[in-house]
């Protein structure tokens, strides 16, 4: 893998010399672990419509529903970066709707497994045709509601997506019990009332190191023979950590 190659090249720079005076490479233990590191992890899973590592993938070139709502890509950065995803975590999308964000954490995270859960089957059809698009085979979509579905997932995650839930304080609970410590949440809310039903959550569940933000995001879109800024709905992105 290229990345480890490079990693390698760049440690064995460390020379010293031998008895003879000729010089020999030589890896401290800590180089011998960050290269084996490298070697684990490669980059992020190649995509027939998307071949870039960054994440950011333009809201048109997924398939959509009338009706079914799809976090905007600057939406959707801001909530990739909240979850802080590493290259095997285990992740739940819970409320996935269009399937961009498990689309993305499983470009991300080639080694990951990430479950979107949706209760709806039409729309649980539409995350699988969106894998299916760029070519992601490291995503599961269960279809049920939340946080009853929840029991049956198997594996506990190190990261969960809240975006969207009729009682979403109930799955906020459900979830955080099954939070794997050292785990992240991260929670979107539309509205006031969202707002305020995940921050006392969050306020019950003890969730440490949160940090809130809102979106304010204004695009650059073409009408008639004018160009002017068109804004997107804001968005609250919550987010915290399970420290015990």
């Amino acid at each position: 893998m290229q990345r480890a190659s490079h990693s390698r090249l760049f440690l064995l720079k460390h020379h010293q010399r031998d008895n003879f005076g000729n010089s020999v490479h030589a890896l401290s233990c800590q180089q011998q672990r960050q290269t084996l590191c490298f070697s684990l992890y490669p980059f992020p899973m190649p995509s027939p419509l998307w071949s870039y590592v960054t994440p950011g993938i333009p809201d048109d070139l997924f398939e959509r529903l009338p009706g079914i709502p799809m976090s905007p890509r600057e939406v959707r950065l801001l909530i990739l970066s909240s979850l802080r995803l590493e290259a095997d975590s285990t992740l739940w999308d819970i409320g996935s709707g269009t399937g961009t964000i498990a689309v993305e954490a499983g470009l991300l995270c080639p080694q990951g497994r990430i479950t979107a859960i949706e209760r709806d089957d039409d729309v649980a059809n539409l995350i699988r045709r969106n894998c299916d698009r760029f070519g992601v085979g490291n995503v599961e979509v269960m279809e049920g509601s939340a946080p009853e579905c929840l029991t049956a997932l198997p594996e506990s995650p190190h990261r969960v997506c809240i975006e969207g839930g009729r009682s979403i304080k109930a799955i906020l609970h459900e979830v955080w019990r099954r939070l794997q410590p050292r785990g992240r949440i991260v929670a979107t809310a539309a509205t006031l009332e969202g707002l305020y039903q995940v921050s006392e959550s969050f306020a019950e569940l003890q969730v440490r190191n949160i940090e809130v933000v809102q979106s304010a995001v204004n695009r650059l879109e073409k009408r008639g023979m004018n160009q002017t800024f068109a804004a997107i709905d804001p968005i609250f992105v919550l987010s915290g950590e399970k420290l015990d």
